[in-house]
């Protein structure tokens, strides 16, 4: 599998670049990119957002969210999500293809938003359009987060977490080397006591485990 790489930077360099196009004035850790085969994850554009609030009302893409979201509440997480960049160094990119430009999902890194037993920690989160489901996106999109993570972040470990009945994410959750902790499932403190989504699965990843992971992949052993 091709290693993903930061933009005009040699695979496993640890090094982040400006963009050669389409950044916003003045460098910052929101204009960083990363580059799959197929994919672009990169920063966030005015014309990101129609295509967000899209995906944010399809209610099978949010069916194990608390519900779909209007226009007003799409765009207020967009903005949420690129304010997140300056003071933490990541956060969620746009994912488009890189064959044909355009938002297809959002998926990256963001500090737990709430306290619980594992916090304070870094999450690793995804949403991408239905249209563009079983494809293998996610999963190469999150193998590029996560090497940035772990290698130009140097990240001691990465969590994520999703409601049980969301099996699909947890496959993915799994397929990335992640493992279940039983013991630390929580009750979601966001959502009301009673609430059928407050239940919630606890992933994690560390570093070490990652990069052992890597090691055996690279002498054929996985």
């Amino acid at each position: 599998t091709q290693q993903p790489s930061w933009v005009l930077a040699a695979p496993g360099s640890g090094q982040c670049r400006r963009p050669s196009s389409g950044a916003q004035v003045g460098w910052n850790m929101a204009e960083i990119e990363l580059h799959t085969p197929r994919l672009r994850l990169r920063g966030w554009r005015t014309e990101d957002l129609r295509g967000f609030a899209a995906l944010n009302a399809d209610p099978e893409v949010m069916r194990h969210f608390p519900g779909v979201m209007s226009r007003a509440q799409s765009d207020a997480m967009a903005r949420r999500i690129q304010a997140h960049f300056a003071p933490h160094g990541f956060g969620q990119w746009v994912l488009e293809r890189r064959e044909q430009p355009g938002l297809i999902g959002a998926l990256g890194l963001q500090q737990v938003g709430f306290e619980a037993a594992f916090t304070p920690a870094v999450e690793i989160g995804w949403r991408l359009q239905r249209s563009h489901w079983r494809q293998g996106y996610a999963l190469e999109a999150a193998e590029a987060v996560l090497v940035h993570a772990f290698e130009a972040l140097q990240l001691s470990e990465v969590l994520a977490f999703t409601v049980p009945a969301n099996l699909a994410s947890q496959g993915l959750m799994q397929r990335l080397g992640m493992q279940h902790q039983v013991e630390q499932d929580f009750q979601h403190p966001l959502l009301p006591p009673g609430h059928p989504l407050r239940q919630h699965v606890l992933y994690r990843l560390s570093q070490a485990s990652w990069r052992q992971r890597i090691a055996s992949r690279a002498i054929g052993v996985d």
